[in-house]
């Protein structure tokens, strides 16, 4: 515990409850449905449903930890979004969720962001997930398409999502499923499919993740998982530059070459944006940490990836980390795991708790 550890007590077996499963998959400009039915007494099948050509469809989603379900609109519309944005809305920020369906939901609840159904309630406002959404749990696909819900539910309000890609969205997309739940191997088989497959060019919510930027500036604040290298000045890019130089490599596994170039860099697991862990591990300057906040036209920036007690700020409020431990939805922890997140609203900054409070960051 002193060095924040915490012990598993308890792991519900719902957790491996495939009833409901539901992946959409591209073929031949086509959208099909398919959602897993049965149990491993009776046997599964899978249901496919066409969804209609260049319209919007509606499939549901099932959360087994308390037997509920959500409605999504799947859209046939996937666009890259942009990368800066300057609106003097307020932003709220969470990240870290790692496939915690239960705890992102109550969180957005919480804090008036969504209701229950993953329908916005925050107006013109901002939510940024700050990557790893997904991995070292059992709920994935709900957390996807949950984040998918918002997305279209925010745009229809004025609202806007935010999905940030973190190293474990990299991850999947490069077919590296380590830290996944070993249930979507089994998915996968029952779908016909391997698992990289789940989140190939042919899976929409593989296509959609693959269209996420790394990095998005929103009011002077950037947002990244990992953090901003102090030799990222030197590479001379700009924030659309970098977003499209990582992105173009989310599907090739990464490796050092012989010569660092900017390619490599920004897709490197040390120094990429979506790796860098600088602003807990190295001696870095308060100088260094503003020339990279000055690289991307940014005054602060906000991380996740590295684990802290609490969402706090570093380095004179240029730095806010926000990865904490959030509950799961399958296991029963000791200490209790309690959710945060951050808040900005008119310049200030406000750390956000599980029971919907807010406490300004001094």
């Amino acid at each position: 515990m002193l060095i924040g550890a915490d012990a598993h007590l308890f792991e519900n077996r719902l957790a491996y409850q495939l009833e409901g499963e539901v992946h959409v998959f591209l073929r031949n400009g086509q959208a099909f449905a398919h959602a897993i039915r049965g149990d491993n007494d009776k046997g599964f099948r899978v249901d496919t449903l066409a969804l209609a050509a260049g319209q919007d469809s509606t499939i549901t989603v099932s959360f087994p930890a308390d037997s509920s379900s959500f409605q999504v609109l799947v859209s046939s519309d996937i666009s890259t979004p942009s990368s800066i944005y300057n609106d003097g809305q307020p932003v709220v920020a969470i990240s870290d969720i790692e496939s915690g369906f239960g705890a992102f939901r109550q969180f957005l609840v919480a804090h008036h962001i969504a209701d229950s159904t993953m329908h916005w309630t925050f107006g013109k406002g901002h939510l940024v997930l700050v990557g790893d959404f997904v991995d070292r749990g059992a709920s994935t696909t709900q957390v996807l398409w949950a984040v998918y819900q918002l997305e279209q539910s925010a745009k229809a309000a004025g609202g806007t999502v935010h999905f940030i890609v973190g190293n474990h969205e990299i991850k999947n997309l490069q077919a590296n499923f380590q830290t996944a739940n070993e249930k979507y191997f089994h998915i996968a088989g029952i779908l016909g499919k391997r698992q990289d497959q789940l989140f190939d060019d042919e899976a929409l919510l593989g296509r959609w993740l693959a269209s996420k930027n790394v990095l998005e500036v929103i009011n002077g604040v950037a947002f990244v998982h990992g953090g901003l290298h102090p030799d990222l000045p030197k590479h001379q890019v700009s924030v659309e530059d970098i977003n499209r130089i990582v992105r173009d490599g989310y599907r090739v596994p990464y490796f050092s070459p012989a010569a660092v170039t900017t390619e490599s860099f920004l897709r490197s697991g040390t120094t990429g944006p979506a790796w860098y862990r600088g602003y807990f591990k190295d001696d870095l300057s308060q100088q260094a940490v503003e020339r990279s906040l000055d690289a991307v036209g940014a005054h602060a920036v906000v991380v996740g990836h590295t684990l802290q007690g609490k969402v706090n700020a570093r380095f004179n409020k240029k730095v806010f980390a926000i990865d904490v431990k959030h509950p799961k939805d399958y296991l029963s922890s000791f200490p209790l795991r309690r959710s945060e997140g951050l808040l900005i609203k008119e310049g200030a900054y406000y750390r956000l708790q599980r029971d919907g409070s807010a406490d300004s960051l001094q």
